[in-house]
């Protein structure tokens, strides 16, 4: 198992470590519930070393981009990112990536851990001699610290105010004399930063972040965290098989271009199934692969991602469900194995008092 910049301190901080991309990474400190707490009321810090990061610049990179991203590339600014997919030719999601635009021609993407190889191989197959890419993921150190405490701790860090960063947005700043990179994105829904660094001095920033507050979290919060706000895990909500018709993020797939699979995931037919969200009667969580039957005992679908929510007081789920069962308020069942576990169809985001896109100065 590869291990991160920061797997001492980690052990040192006495984590229950799993397996995880192919990394040991942390599952939990103190407890996954005092981990989410922290998250939603104070301050959670993150070690998220194990992302790919790829660097791509030229002057085709745009045009380049364009093909082999669902999203729009040529309209990002400079200092704003993006989420988008990143298909096969069947419009099956080989990854769910966030798209960097620092500078006209110059970007960098933020993949999946499990998928980076797969990933660049891909982008390198795809792109023209006038696209230059470079594989940045082991000289770059990244921490995601997110809660409403975040705000104030980053600030005292940075060299730089941060004051001026917008949701979705980044920019350049300085701590400990060194170039870091500040961006207003995560996976928890709380108003917070993913920080990138050199992989050589993420651990000083970890030990800051710790130092003033932020409490260390792992996998498993994280995982708690997202299935609240209904983000997709890849390898559960999102793969290579299924098509990205199906996933219901419209904001990460453009209609105004042609990009590789675009022809199957703009394609009506395609969406037989819509991922939605599903509260559940009880503290019982459904599973990954959990079948879905109708009140007439009929499977018309699939759990994707189950947990209890600590925020909600009770369990959720996210799931492929056949279109015709998919309106807000259609009552289902979750056939666990031998159990059966009643809920309902209902709108996403579950937890609905998440800050990520406040405005800043209301926490500094």
């Amino acid at each position: 198992m590869k291990k991160t910049p920061l797997y001492n301190s980690h052990i040192a901080l006495g984590a229950k470590m799993s397996p995880f991309a192919g990394f040991e990474m942390p599952l939990q400190y103190g407890g996954i519930i005092k981990e989410h707490g922290a998250a939603r009321g104070g301050a959670a810090v993150f070690d998220t070393c194990h992302m790919g990061e790829f660097r791509v610049c030229g002057g085709a990179a745009v045009r380049d981009l364009e093909r082999v991203l669902s999203c729009d590339v040529a309209d990002l600014r400079v200092g704003a990112c993006r989420y988008g997919f990143m298909c096969n030719a069947g419009g099956g999601v080989m990854d769910d990536l966030i798209i960097y635009r620092m500078a006209e021609s110059e970007f960098m993407l933020v993949v999946n851990a499990g998928t980076a190889d797969g990933d660049f191989e891909w982008l390198a197959a795809n792109v023209t001699g006038g696209t230059s890419l470079e594989n940045i993921s082991e000289k770059t150190g990244k921490i995601d610290i997110n809660g409403p405490a975040a705000p104030k701790i980053v600030a005292s860090m940075m060299s730089g105010p941060v004051t001026g960063l917008k949701y979705y947005g980044f920019a350049k700043n300085s701590c400990r004399g060194g170039e870091v990179i500040v961006s207003r994105t995560g996976y928890t829904g709380e108003i917070g930063f993913e920080i990138y660094c050199g992989a050589d001095t993420v651990m000083d920033l970890w030990d800051d972040c710790i130092g003033r507050g932020a409490v260390p979290a792992g996998l498993g919060a994280r995982d708690v965290l997202r299935l609240e706000m209904g983000y997709p895990l890849y390898g559960h909500e999102l793969t290579a098989e299924r098509c990205a018709a199906q996933a219901g993020f419209p904001r990460a797939v453009s209609r105004k271009k042609e990009f590789i699979g675009s022809d199957r995931v703009l394609d009506p037919a395609a969406a037989g199934q819509t991922l939605a969200g599903i509260a559940l009667d009880g503290r019982r969580a459904a599973r990954h692969g959990d079948a879905l039957a109708s009140q007439d005992g009929k499977t018309v679908g699939v759990v994707t991602s189950g947990s209890f929510s600590p925020a909600l007081g009770f369990a959720v789920a996210l799931a492929y469900v056949d279109n015709v069962f998919s309106d807000i308020g259609t009552e289902l069942r979750v056939i666990s194995g031998k159990t059966e576990i009643p809920g309902k169809i209902c709108e996403l985001p579950f937890y609905k008092n998440a800050t990520a896109r406040s405005d800043i100065n209301l926490y500094l």
